[in-house]
């Protein structure tokens, strides 16, 4: 016993020893900031130290968070936004792709803004850029989202046309708009080359037919929700304190994108236009969320604000479940990663290499369970100690409650249960919730899954879920999509659907 209460205490003063053990986790010095300035977060997982987070010995303020559904990815944007508002005075515009926080912006007293349904944004407003310059972002985002790049005269039969519309509405292309002026529309637009078009002078006529369909499809009648003046002021938006702008209701990614990337253009030329100031802190958070064509392609302004937001106390958060939908420059250029529960191989591939942590951090990233994170911090300055470690759990401003759909009952009866890695899924209250109302859901049906839920501590077997979602009016198509979206393989989710006995239903 003696010996090995020396062994003990020898360890104890070798592990001091930092020119022989590195510790595993930053010290308390690093991790607990000045509580004025810094957001609590959590407590670390080998040394329970208290983690609070300050941007202010980062490289920049901006943050990317993974994990897959219901790992607590939404739990902790919505900590940070709440908090970053307390101690900051921090504004935040939610670019929601899929209505997931639109419910908890209104009970938050928060605005909520829904494209799609009356409102309306004018990608060709200026908010105080040069002509010129708009035009440029315009083919830029026409780039991004369709093929423009791959016919140079129809791009450039589309910046002339636009070029013409801001000529025609009396503004100098060169100059920065005088009030009083309005904006012309991408319907002008269109007008322009359909008018050049039956003049009959062009050579290529089939070039610019081409270059009107592409930008139609924005401007039709009915789909015309940038193509209209704004019934929107972004720059007030940003100022309003917590802000939903909720794509949902647009017909497809395309839109979605659209409306994502003209956004995220205008608040960075506000962002510029605005400057530096001397208060402390962050002015206002952009949150991009799960909106993958905007997060991953190089051109996108996501990655010029990650590099140039610091410098006018301007942040953005990018979250998505696929970390392949980030491009590998918003990782290595963020301060902050929050990396939660990973599922699949090729993506802990991906982030581990985009942010080379060690096999240790890798396998305890795969056992996490709700709130659970490692945080990879990039400091201003070369320190001694590791840049990642793990978080016990994100602490945020309501308790954790964790719903569990439990495998179980399907993979008794199952020949591949022993290779099905995944025997639970756990959520978050609300992303479960969220996730139930994407597919139409009623709110009564969904409490009614809760009460039932909690009665049985928190949890349901898998196929007690897919007949009260049947039950519940909701499509087979749709339960499977639902089953998809938890990472469900297909050969298991065809089991659960046959033997639900809901197929015929």
């Amino acid at each position: 016993m003696t010996m090995l209460k020396l062994q003990h205490i020898m360890s104890n003063e070798i592990a001091k020893r930092s020119f022989l053990s590195r510790p595993p986790e930053p010290p308390a010095s690093v991790l607990l900031s000045d509580p004025f300035q810094s957001i609590y977060i959590g407590t670390t997982k080998i040394f329970k130290v208290p983690f609070t987070w300050s941007f202010l010995n980062l490289t920049n303020p901006h943050i990317a968070v993974v994990g897959i559904t219901g790992s607590g990815k939404s739990y902790f944007v919505k900590t940070l936004l709440i908090r970053a508002s307390y101690v900051w005075n921090t504004n935040a515009v939610i670019i929601d792709w899929a209505g997931e926080y639109r419910a908890w912006v209104k009970q938050t007293g928060g605005v909520v803004v829904a494209l799609g349904k009356g409102d309306y944004l004018n990608i060709m407003d200026l908010s105080g850029m040069r002509p010129i310059d708009r035009a440029k972002q315009i083919l830029t985002s026409l780039e991004i989202l369709t093929d423009i790049a791959q016919y140079p005269e129809q791009k450039r039969l589309t910046q002339e046309a636009i070029e013409n519309a801001y000529s025609g509405a009396g503004f100098d292309l060169a100059e920065k708009p005088a009030s009083g002026l309005g904006a012309p529309t991408l319907s002008d637009v269109v007008v322009l080359l359909q008018t050049k078009l039956q003049e009959g002078t062009y050579q290529y006529p089939a070039e610019l037919e081409n270059a009107i369909y592409r930008l139609r499809q924005f401007a039709r009648e009915g789909e015309d929700y940038f193509a209209r003046p704004s019934t929107l002021d972004l720059g007030k938006l940003v100022e309003s304190g917590l802000v939903d702008i909720d794509l949902s209701s647009l017909p497809d990614e395309r839109f979605r994108a659209l409306a994502a990337l003209f956004i995220l253009q205008t608040l960075k030329e506000q962002m510029r236009s605005e400057g530096w100031s001397e208060t402390k802190g962050l002015k206002a958070i952009v949150v991009l969320d799960e909106a993958w064509k905007v997060a991953s392609d190089e051109k996108s302004d996501a990655i010029t604000i990650v590099r140039e937001g610091r410098k006018y106390q301007f942040g953005l958060i990018v979250a998505s479940q696929n970390p392949t939908d980030i491009n590998e420059a918003i990782f290595s250029n963020v301060g902050t990663n929050f990396i939660l529960r990973i599922k699949f191989e090729r993506f802990m591939n991906y982030i581990q290499g985009s942010l080379n942590f060690s096999d240790f951090i890798r396998n305890e990233i795969s056992k996490f369970g709700v709130g659970q994170a490692a945080v990879e911090m990039a400091f201003q300055t070369s320190l001694r100690f590791p840049e990642t470690f793990i978080l016990e759990r994100i602490h945020g401003e309501e308790p954790l409650y964790v719903y569990v759909i439990d495998l179980s009952d399907i993979l008794v009866q199952s020949e591949i249960a022993a290779n099905v890695l995944t025997r639970e899924y756990q959520f978050e209250k609300d992303e479960l919730k969220n996730k139930l109302i994407e597919y139409n859901v009623s709110s009564e049906a969904i409490d009614g899954m809760f009460a039932s839920m909690d009665r049985n501590q928190r949890s349901m077997k898998i196929l007690e879920l897919v007949r009260n979602l049947s039950s519940m009016n909701v499509s087979i198509s749709n339960i499977v999509s639902f089953l998809k979206s938890m990472s469900i393989e297909d050969t298991l989710i065809t089991r659960i659907i046959a033997s639900s006995g809901v197929e015929h239903g």
